[in-house]
């Protein structure tokens, strides 16, 4: 059995460096911190310990976004969650920063909240407070 010691980061395959940090950064407040001089666009953003790593498409990375997979609940399919203090709250943030809310605010069986919306290029993203 490996021994993981932390979640570290995830990648995501992006159509717009600029705008992927406008809205990780500027809507998000994560943090764009420095990366490595690799020889392909790309940026990396930080919340804590965990980042998401930025990866400007084209022939080797693929195309932005994960495209339509056919799931008609937006909670069941491909997402990456942000824990937060209030989900009803940042669900009125999103609102006021023109992102469009694709579920919720609702509440889970367990008591945590979630709320979904989606990234500019399609990647699905969960807010969650509670439990």
């Amino acid at each position: 059995m490996i021994s993981p010691l932390a979640f570290d980061h995830i990648t995501l395959i992006v159509s717009d460096i600029e705008k992927t940090r406008a809205f990780y950064v500027d809507k998000l407040g994560m943090q764009q911190v420095d990366r490595p001089e690799f020889d392909f666009p790309g940026a990396w953003f930080q919340l804590g310990t965990t980042q998401i790593h930025a990866t400007l498409e084209g022939p080797e990375a693929g195309q932005a976004g994960i495209g339509e997979r056919g799931n008609s609940v937006v909670s069941r399919g491909h997402h990456f969650a942000f824990r937060v203090a209030d989900c009803f709250s940042e669900a009125e943030k999103l609102q006021g920063l023109d992102i469009e809310i694709l579920h919720g605010p609702k509440q889970r069986p367990d008591g945590a909240v979630q709320v979904y919306f989606r990234d500019p290029d399609g990647h699905t993203v969960e807010l969650v407070s509670g439990p």
